[in-house]
């Protein structure tokens, strides 16, 4: 057995190998900026240091991934391995993985060689400085959405034209949208790239036909390598204005320019859309972004705390990211909660993250205008059972908690009277009703899954 290795390698290769057994989007969120700090033998195994960006990547890989870890570097050293994960930046030198994934905390921006060029190309186009790639977390929820605008950054005017992003509110649309601006001007500085919304197009067609300078429009829209347009839903119904952007869109990609929207629907729920609009971009690459999942929101609120200097240690990660569930939210709770921090001058702890998370949920409560039946309704679609099932004697899992969890729900966000909720729930006694409200607040605390549940129905209403 060799005494020295080459851990850039062997931890290339490890790497190699983990991502046959993970998700490119997992390999690119937990295991990209990861390296071997330290491997020493010691006869009949190995002990490694693994080093992670991030306590929160640290604790993650602990917690999720250490068995594979473990065996991926066993099998390449042929012998037992103790493996431990630390906190430590990965020296840049030290960064010559080839993988063709966009890691999540990675800086690959490739730096215009005159900084200011760029960034005076990033405020003529409108782009937001922090939304790029680099800082835009990967999970199931917006995989195919990311791996489309990554393809797109690679390959204006070819890959998709045009890239349609739809989703809710606050989901990252606008973000990854703008990410592809970024890229495209990381490699060409001089690239005529406008970002605007729906609205801000309607009005600058609106001023041009006032002001008889329609020309001045068509020159500021159809000369463009790349056009982004935010809430394109916003120009339905408005004849003038379609009319002028399916000019516009056929002038753009007939010379190989791209085009990026971005809405709140899909374009086939997008009503009083002119019906040729609607076929361009169906022509293109629709994808959806969803509400992120607890790992996701975990990874976007640390990137966020990162970019505000904040620290968060992980068990209040979890906390605020089990009740808070768009990236938007999480953004708006941070700076809730950096002002209690500056004007307070108390520090971070778990009584204040509580309290803020009250806060913000007393302008969010089911109780606003749901009955007993709408929460009902909810539990029974969220958890897809019937009416008798849920309501039934059967004590099984699959009933017994959505049953629990209902009449939680109907105590804690209602306000119903224990009796009053054993009545709505078969006619069961109080004492039944305590134990169930008692048991879903213990579970709700410690387990994430109860908390998704919870935030699941609460969507539902």
């Amino acid at each position: 057995m060799e005494d020295k290795f080459d851990e850039v390698k062997l931890w290339t290769d490890v790497c190699d190998h983990l991502k046959l057994s993970v998700s490119s989007a997992i390999f690119s969120t937990w295991f990209f900026q990861t390296h071997i700090v330290s491997l020493k033998n010691r006869g009949d195994r190995f002990i490694a240091e693994v080093g992670c960006p991030t306590l929160f990547s640290k604790s993650t890989l602990e917690t999720r991934y250490f068995g594979l870890v473990q065996d991926s570097l066993s099998s390449f050293l042929k012998s037992p391995v103790d493996l431990i994960f630390v906190v430590k930046q990965k020296q840049e030198e030290a960064r010559n993985f080839n993988t063709p994934s966009v890691p999540l905390f990675e800086n690959t921006q490739q730096q215009s060689p005159n900084p200011e060029k760029f960034n005076l190309a990033i405020s003529k186009s409108k782009l937001r400085l922090s939304y790029n790639f680099q800082n835009f977390a990967v999970s199931s929820s917006n995989q195919m959405a990311w791996a489309a605008a990554d393809a797109v950054s690679k390959n204006p005017g070819s890959a998709y034209n045009p890239l349609f992003i739809w989703g809710g509110v606050g989901i990252g649309k606008t973000h990854l949208m703008s990410a592809v601006g970024h890229s495209v001007l990381e490699k060409n500085p001089d690239a005529k790239i406008f970002f605007c919304t729906g609205e801000e197009f309607t009005n600058d067609i609106v001023e041009g036909i006032r002001n008889r300078t329609t020309q001045n429009f068509r020159d500021k829209y159809r000369k463009l390598h790349l056009l982004l347009i935010d809430d394109i839903q916003f120009i339905a119904g408005k004849d003038s204005v379609q009319e002028e952007f399916f000019h516009t869109f056929n002038a753009l990609v007939s010379v190989g320019s791209q085009i990026i929207l971005t809405s709140d629907r899909h374009p086939s729920e997008i009503q009083r859309l002119e019906e040729r609009l609607r076929s361009r971009f169906e022509a293109g690459l629709i994808v959806d972004i969803s509400l992120p999942d607890f790992e996701l929101r975990c990874a976007i609120l640390e990137i966020k705390a990162k970019q505000r200097g904040l620290q968060i240690p992980t068990n209040l990660i979890h906390m605020i990211a089990g009740n808070i569930d768009t990236p938007r939210k999480i953004e708006g709770f941070l700076i809730k909660l950096m002002s209690e921090l500056m004007l307070k001058k108390i520090d971070l702890n778990e009584n204040l993250i509580e309290t803020l998370i009250g806060k913000g949920d007393e302008n969010t409560q089911v109780k606003m205008k749901a009955t007993a039946s709408d929460l009902l309704a909810a539990v029974l679609k969220y958890y897809s059972l019937g009416k008798k099932q849920l309501l039934g004697e059967c004590r099984a899992k699959q009933f017994s908690q959505p049953r629990q969890l209902l009449m939680y729900l109907l105590r804690t966000q209602l306000s119903l009277p224990l009796e009053e909720v054993g009545r709505f729930v078969g006619g069961r006694d109080h004492t039944t009703v305590m134990h169930a409200v008692d048991k879903i607040t213990q579970l709700a605390s410690v387990n994430v899954q109860i908390r998704e549940d919870i935030l699941g129905i609460k969507n539902l209403l």
